[in-house]
């Protein structure tokens, strides 16, 4: 099983994307129309495809890059708490993103933070901060969503080699969407959902966004301004814990990226503007749903190491609407391009979800 688990992965099919149904989105896209678009950001994917019961992974996105530790300036903000984002105390006093942020499902969060921690010790690698002479202490930054649907998640099936692998994996270019490393056994709008990504440019600057999509119910679904979950009726919905029938149950993580200057307040106000985005597909991040969005700058580099006075640069505040704008757009495409690259899935006790009729949705656009 392990063999075929790890043929799926080197051999990855680029899931068709939202642009090519003919769905209009506002902005103007990065050449890749991914997180990756912002220079220096890696993604790798570990996806956990076994039996009728492991449908999981893990997710790693790099802000600069796996060979760097050079923090970057970040923070996160959470639409609804019912979810967990671990390390965010540091990164709230701090406002340094020390490491890459980690995605997986709600009951892996504990191995695959203390596989971050043992991947360091491995490498001899130190982080950003918090270092001294023999050793050091950090907080790694994991979050999860619920994919218990399709998933047998309490069978524990990440382990710690599978987060280093995403670890190892990461690259930058071209991002796999759809049912792929912590996404892969997600549900997104009464739809399979999972990993998507897109990107925006503003002025000289690009902003990613990545999300892991397990959120909102079909009646919620909203694409391009339109209703498309009243027209898209046929199957049950399928919500990603319990009953098909619960509404708004599940959770999305949300990264922003971008390159242009902020400071850690500005980032947060960054990671505020993908609600906006998500908002737009339909959600109204209901009670059940950990909602929790994190965004980071990779300006501003070598700040984490100075050890006195330093110059950082920062847009200034009537300067960063068009970051605001672009966070928004492509939060919305990434979520949409998530379902669109999901396949139908069957899984644990039996349960399918099915993805999101393609055709029906280019017909729809035309």
């Amino acid at each position: 099983m392990r063999a075929a688990v790890l043929l799926l992965l080197a051999t990855t099919v680029w899931a068709q994307r939202a642009r090519e149904l003919g769905v209009p989105f506002e902005g103007a896209a990065g050449p890749l129309n991914a997180i990756t678009d912002v220079p220096g950001v890696e993604v790798g994917h570990t996806t956990l495809i076994e039996g009728d019961s492991i449908r999981t992974g893990v997710t790693a996105v790099w802000p600069r890059g796996k060979a760097s530790s050079d923090p970057v300036f970040g923070g996160f903000f959470s639409q609804n708490g019912n979810g967990d984002m671990t390390g965010t105390h540091w990164l709230e006093e701090s406002g340094f993103l020390d490491g890459p942020v980690l995605i997986t499902n709600t009951h892996s969060v504990g191995v695959v933070r203390d596989a971050y921690l043992a991947w360091l010790v491995n490498h001899k690698r130190k982080p950003g901060t918090n270092t001294f002479d023999g050793g050091f202490y950090t907080y790694p930054i994991v979050a999860e969503t619920y994919d218990g649907f399709l998933n047998d998640i309490n069978g524990f099936h990440v382990k710690p080699e599978h987060v280093y692998r995403a670890l190892d994996s990461a690259a930058p270019g071209r991002v796999a969407e759809g049912n792929v490393g912590g996404g892969t056994g997600m549900v997104c709008y009464g739809f399979k959902g999972g990993i998507g990504t897109s990107s925006r440019k503003s002025g000289p600057y690009t902003v990613g966004v990545l999300v892991q999509c397990n959120c909102g119910s079909r009646r919620q679904l909203r694409i391009g301004g339109m209703p498309i979950g009243t027209k898209l009726t046929e199957g049950a919905p399928a919500a990603s814990a319990g009953s098909p029938y619960r509404e708004d149950v599940g959770s999305i993580i949300i990264v922003v990226a971008t390159d242009a200057p902020l400071l850690p307040h500005q980032t947060k106000r960054l990671a505020r503007r993908a609600t906006m985005g998500l908002a737009r597909t339909g959600s109204t991040s209901g009670n059940g749903s950990g909602d929790i969005f994190i965004a980071f700058s990779t300006g501003n580099a070598s700040a984490a190491g100075a050890r006195g006075p330093v110059n950082v640069s920062m847009l200034p505040n009537d300067g960063i609407n068009g970051v605001f704008e672009a966070a928004v757009q492509a939060t919305e495409e990434a979520i949409v391009n998530a379902m669109v690259g999901a396949e139908t899935m069957k899984g644990v006790d039996g349960h399918t979800v099915t993805a999101i009729p393609r055709e029906r949705l280019r017909a729809l656009f035309r």
